[in-house]
Parts: structure tokens; sequence; C-alpha cells
């Protein structure tokens, strides 16, 4: 049917659309579309369950560790509500004994360990990363092989003791030195620098440690913060090699004494000191100390942790997707 214009020719007439399903408003998958109220509310409720399964133990080791010996003692243990302060545990730990000799290993210990991490890992990564390396399949192999072998405790216990390491820090450094997981997530982010960058740092004449240096590492950062945030942890939480190769208790490190505190339920060197200080009981209770201890261990990660917490996602996510 045609419609008639006045000086114009005939006009179709606009055709009537067939009726067609009715269809969703988005074409996105189910799992991108914004959360419904109720799945807001979901999240929110596990969230704040999963912060709070956090906060309050670490609320209740700080309280128990500056409670008196009659809160706690009213308490029955651990204390949640603080009536009192009494920092008498703390200047027992801390007044020269095993306490600030452990702090001193396990810093040295994280700030050593991790720089020889760092350096050997992102060399070995960087290695594995250039396709035409000597060796390049073989190594790889070789490293990734760790994950499904590993060689167990006598055998590294002889390596270690025939190396001449036993009591020594280095125990407790060089046979956790690499972690593949961290290489295999660095390696990757390293083969995602353009190649094109490389190789016109090669035709000006720069070497493979200059390209490293100069080029590889400053688009790197952000993993290399995070891998080394990952090894400081490891190295500031790890008690077993201590357990393994130190007898020394002079060359204890911090989480070494704290497990003797958690098992044998005292310190020789620190339990039953008298501390006579102005408004400081004189004998802080067992478990007061023990709190004490762990807070120290736990404070260094707590603060080094958010100014590196920015990096997470563009350094390991980036690193570990784009492999």
């Amino acid at each position: 049917m045609t419609a008639q214009l006045s000086g114009v020719g005939p006009v179709p007439a606009r055709p009537t659309p067939d009726p067609l399903p009715r269809r969703r408003r988005s074409q996105r998958p189910a799992w991108e579309e914004p959360p419904s109220p109720l799945g807001t509310l979901a999240k929110g409720a596990v969230l704040t369950a999963l912060v709070a399964a956090v906060l309050v133990p670490m609320w209740a080791v700080l309280v128990t560790s500056l409670a008196s010996r009659s809160t706690i003692d009213e308490a029955g243990g651990m204390v949640m509500v603080p009536r009192e302060i009494d920092p008498s545990a703390y200047i027992t730990i801390f007044s020269g004994g095993q306490i600030t000799q452990a702090v001193w290993i396990s810093t040295l210990v994280t700030v050593l360990g991790t720089t020889v991490s760092l350096v050997l890992t992102v060399l070995a990564a960087y290695g594995l990363s250039r396709p035409g390396s000597v060796g390049h399949r073989g190594l790889l192999f070789f490293f990734l092989l760790t994950f499904l072998i590993f060689p167990g405790l006598v055998p590294s216990y002889l390596v270690v003791t025939g190396l001449g390491l036993k009591d020594s820090i280095w125990s407790l450094i060089l046979p956790s030195a690499i972690s593949v997981f961290n290489l295999v997530v660095i390696r990757a982010f390293f083969m995602n620098v353009p190649g094109e960058l490389l190789d016109s740092a090669r035709i000006d004449g720069a070497g493979e440690f200059r390209i490293l240096w100069r080029i590889v590492l400053p688009l790197s950062r952000a993993v290399i913060a995070v891998v080394g945030l990952f090894y400081a942890v490891g190295y500031w939480n790890a008690y077993f090699n201590a357990v393994l190769y130190i007898d020394d208790n002079d060359k204890f490190p911090i989480q070494r004494v704290l497990q003797s505190y958690i098992l044998a339920g005292q310190s020789p060197n620190v339990s039953g000191a008298a501390v006579s200080l102005p408004g400081i009981s004189a004998y802080p209770p067992t478990l007061a100390v023990k709190m004490a201890v762990v807070m120290v261990t736990v404070v260094p990660a707590v603060i080094v942790y958010p100014f590196v917490q920015r990096h997470f996602t563009k350094g390991v996510i980036t690193g570990a997707v784009k492999g």
C-alpha cells in the first residue's frame, strides 16, 4: 500500500513490524552482570565475616599481651575486653635476652635472604624467558620438575651438613633461595616485554645484563615488589629450617623461639624474669609473654604489606595471566 502526497511521488507505507521474541536487555554473561541487592548483601556479609575472622584473633592476642595477671586470671585465658595496660611482657622479652637476639637474626635472614632470592630468581627468569638461550628447554623442565618431585628431608639435611652450613644463617637461606612459583610468575612477565624494544637495545650495543637492568627491570617493578614481599614474608615466618639446622640458641630466629614458647610453654631465658619498673607487674604471666612474642612476629609483615598491596593486581595477576 502506498500513500500519495502532493508534488511527491508515491511513498511506501511503513511496514508493520513482525512480533519478535522478547530479548534480554544485556547480552553479557551472567557473571558479568551487576549483582542483585540480595547478592550485594551476601557479599558484604561474607567479607565482613572474613575480616572479623582475621581481626578478632589479632585483637585478642594484642589485648592479652598487654593484660595483667589478674585480668588474665579473671578471663580464664585470652582477654577480649581490655581493663588495664601492663607492658611487663614486652619489657621482659626486650630486656636484652633471647627475643632481642632472635629479632635481629630474623631481620638479617629476611633482608639477606630476600636479596639473594630476588637476584637469583630474576636472573634465572630472564634467562628462561629468552627463547634462544642455551639449554632453555632443559633448564625450564628441570625447574618445573621440582613441582612434582621433592628430594625429602634426609637428602636435604645431608646436603646442607655436607656443605658445612649447619649452625649458619646460610642454612636458613640457601635451601629455599629460589621458589619455582615465583620464578614462573616473573618469567611470564618478562616474556611479555616487547621483543622489538629489546632488539633495538641490542642494535645500540647493549648487552644482556644492561638490557635487564635498564629496560626489563624498570618495566617489571610491580611483579618484583610482589615477589619480594612473598620472599620476605616467607623468610620471616620460616622456622622449620631452623629446627633442622640450627642448634645454637643464640642463632634462633624469632619463629623458632615462638615455637619453643608454644610447645614447651616457656623459654628459660625470659620466663619468670623479674621486672622491677614502676607501675609494672613483677612477674608477667606466661600467656601474656606468649602473646607478646606472637605480636612481635606478626607486626613487621602487617607494617610492610600496605606498601606493597597496591602492586598485587598489576604484578601477580598480570604476570600470571599474560604468560
